[in-house]
């Protein structure tokens, strides 16, 4: 990999970083959101949850339709409407503007998000992309688990204002990067909006959807409960519990990298393993959660597969559209929202239905049904090669 190709995917991180630390950094500061708007903490959540619905409606769509468009001005444009979104969001006078302003952002989400991982996966060898892809995942994870502290301790220590400008600095500095270090990415082999949307006429692509679904289903319905089941199960607290957190945190940004790598080698057997494997540490976690030391192991292999699963979510369904990638990544950031709301709420069922020791049975059930799209389409895949061998003899 180039030094050029180092330096591209580097800013493609730290964006992709601002905008998922812009979505989930808020995560922390409910709380602190509720006291100053004088609201609940459940309406507080819609920050979060209209957010998400944001992303999953416009996944699909606007990635499609700025495909066409100089990928660099589209990269530019997305950063100055989050910057401007997190200004106004410092200086909402009211709640509903404070949702206007990180709603409308919420709709752009998935263009950079999508031209990301397409532009990180074009700018090297067919063979290196994955590598290259798992390091812009690499700023969603740390996106999603580090915003979060970082986010919550700034409000604590600061104020609210504070924190939305560090949303606010973190997206320009990608912005500034990007306008000084990327070149003009003008779209030199420009697909039809029909010929992008004709490949979910595909089995194929329907079978990597529910991949997506049902990974993304079982990761989040363990993951959204994994502060409550480590009080709760293995009854820590405090120091304690940070540490977990940051050990969970650290193993999933090595596990991004390490998932990118395992692809490059061999997708489909890494495929096949991660559900297989994340499903026995889910049983682990059954007999140690109640012990400190063993629960601490198994949350870091815990973390390190969680990872895992959104580099084999983006490479399963991007690589059953290859001639489609904006409009593949963009259905991989729509349907893998819908696995979070999916996920979030069969978690509920089984901590209120059942108690929160048993989450993990939620993900298990998820793995199955993720480990059995994965086997019928490297069946149909086979199968059709096996057909195309015996066709030319």
């Amino acid at each position: 990999m180039s030094k050029r190709s180092n330096l591209l995917i580097f800013i493609l991180t730290i964006g992709v970083f601002g905008i998922l630390t812009t979505e989930m950094g808020v995560v922390g500061i409910l709380p602190l959101i509720a006291v100053h708007y004088h609201i609940s903490v459940s309406q507080a959540g819609l920050l979060v949850s209209l957010f998400a619905l944001a992303v999953a409606i416009s996944g699909p769509v606007l990635p499609l339709l700025f495909s066409g468009i100089n990928r660099k001005k589209v990269m530019l444009l997305v950063l100055v409407i989050f910057i401007l979104g997190n200004i106004v969001s410092m200086f909402a006078s009211n709640f509903t503007t404070l949702l206007i302003a990180r709603i409308i952002p919420a709709f752009f989400h998935p263009i950079y998000c999508s031209l990301a991982l397409t532009v990180a996966a074009t700018s090297v060898s067919k063979e290196e992309a994955p590598k290259a892809v798992s390091k812009v995942i690499l700023g969603v994870t740390a996106g999603m688990i580090l915003g979060v502290p970082i986010t919550n301790y700034i409000a604590s220590e600061t104020s609210l204002e504070s924190a939305m400008l560090f949303f606010a600095i973190v997206n320009a500095v990608a912005f500034i990067a990007t306008l000084v270090f990327i070149p003009s990415m003008p779209v030199k082999e420009r697909l039809s909006y029909g010929s992008q949307v004709s490949v979910l006429k595909r089995p194929l692509i329907w079978l990597a959807i529910l991949t997506v679904i049902f990974i993304g289903s079982a990761t989040s319905s363990v993951n959204t409960f994994i502060t409550e089941y480590l009080e709760t199960v293995t009854n820590i607290s405090g120091n304690i519990l940070t540490l977990a957190l940051f050990i969970l945190g650290l193993a999933s940004l090595i596990g991004n990298l390490v998932g990118g790598r395992l692809l490059t080698r061999n997708a489909t057997k890494t495929a096949i393993i991660f559900p297989i494997l994340l499903g026995i540490v889910h049983l682990l976690s059954l007999l140690t959660g109640t012990s400190t030391g063993p629960m601490m192991l198994t949350i870091l292999v815990w973390g390190f597969l969680f990872a895992i699963g959104n580099n084999v979510s983006q490479y399963w369904i991007t690589s059953a559209a290859p001639e489609a990638p904006d409009f593949a990544n963009g259905l991989f950031l729509s349907f893998s929202n819908l696995g979070v709301t999916i996920g979030t709420a069969v978690g509920g069922l089984f901590v209120s239905g059942m108690g929160v020791q048993y989450i993990v049975l939620g993900g298990m059930l998820f793995l199955i049904l993720s480990l059995v799209s994965i086997l019928i389409r490297k069946y149909m895949f086979d199968f059709k090669k096996h057909l195309f061998t015996e066709g030319r003899k």
